[in-house]
């Protein structure tokens, strides 16, 4: 199978979009790949199209074919500036990093003074979404995605899961599930499955936080280091429940990253006006906004754009975005909190 499907491929362009870019059309073959088992997967009663290539975070494990198949959806990229719309190539001025570390600042105040609801080995988080997700073509552009709402539950579980969540969208469930090897008994609590108690044991002191992702995220081809890391931290606030001290650090320990700036004014997909700590990739020329309200300096959502016009798409042309709706906390796959 997968010699027949790197037969199809067509041959790659000069230069790989960033890995966390490709994370959609990782998760298209994925579902391919996982048709034959989903019958046999709890919650997996109607798989939805596969035609929107959006993958719930953390990525996918992928054999040599899905890698193969993400490295043909290329593009060249050169340098950057901040949408205004999804396509628009308007730009607003970034502060200097120094506003931005003390508007991280405040905002780890304002997390660390969150109530909090601690969650059982035996339950899952909720988190509804408004999301969308570039989508790649065989001649390596990428057309705009559509908004769409999708509702994410994680597994706490302390132990090692073979399905980790699950995606409804689309009008229909699909199991997450990860690749691993023949025989294993699953993937265990990590950077890879960051559950809440998982989350607890993170440091909180900033630089011994900062110092441990370094180490425990890999480093992505194409991309700078830096960027993976405020990247992953990115992955980690986007769609967990955490304790508020490892929220307030994590945010803390992101503003030390290097290259890290403000920017005081950005809209999130739900039309949201707030602030934004945006990081620039300057070798692959890409950009990640995390969005807060302005007033509560609560996190609102996240956008990614290109920062050049290619053959990918315009200058400021959105990859992928997501509003937050609603985290909960629930006892079963499925299971909506009161209100929603």
């Amino acid at each position: 199978m997968r010699a027949e499907l790197a037969r199809l491929l067509p041959a790659p362009p000069e230069r790989e979009l960033p890995p966390d870019r490709h994370l959609h059309h990782k998760e298209r073959l994925m579902r391919l790949i996982d048709d034959e088992q989903a019958t046999h997967t709890e919650g997996a009663t109607k798989t939805p199209a596969p035609g929107r290539p959006r993958l719930a975070r953390p990525a996918l494990w992928l054999p040599a074919a899905a890698l193969a198949l993400a490295g043909a959806l290329t593009v060249t990229l050169v340098t950057h500036d901040a949408p205004t719309t999804r396509t628009d190539t308007a730009t607003s001025p970034h502060t200097p990093a120094g506003s931005a570390t003390v508007l991280l600042d405040r905002i780890a105040a304002v997390a660390a003074d969150t109530d909090a609801v601690p969650v059982r080995d035996d339950q899952f988080t909720y988190v509804k979404s408004l999301t969308a997700g570039a989508e790649g073509q065989a001649d390596g552009s990428f057309t705009p995605g559509k908004l769409h709402t999708r509702e994410m539950w994680r597994s706490q579980r302390s132990g090692p899961v073979k399905q980790v969540g699950l995606i409804h969208e689309d009008g229909g469930y699909a199991p997450l599930r990860e690749l691993l090897p023949a025989g294993s008994p699953g993937l265990s609590p990590g950077i890879d499955r960051p559950t809440y108690t998982w989350l607890a044991s993170l440091p909180t002191d900033p630089a011994a936080l900062l110092k441990k992702l370094y180490r425990l995220v890999p480093a992505r081809d194409g991309q700078e280091r830096d960027q993976t890391v405020f990247d992953r931290i990115g992955e980690l606030l986007h769609e967990t429940v955490m304790p508020p001290e490892n929220a307030a650090a994590l945010y803390q320990a992101a503003a030390r990253i290097p290259g890290v700036t403000r920017l005081d004014d950005a809209v999130d997909p739900a039309g949201r006006h707030g602030v934004a700590i945006v990081r620039v990739d300057e070798r692959a020329s890409t950009a990640t906004q995390w969005i807060f309200d302005r007033k509560t300096l609560a996190y609102l959502g996240e956008r990614a754009y290109l920062t050049a016009d290619v053959t990918a798409g315009r200058k400021g042309t959105v990859m992928e975005e997501t509003a937050v709706l609603r985290r909960a906390v629930v006892d079963a796959y499925r299971e909506r909190p009161s209100g929603s």
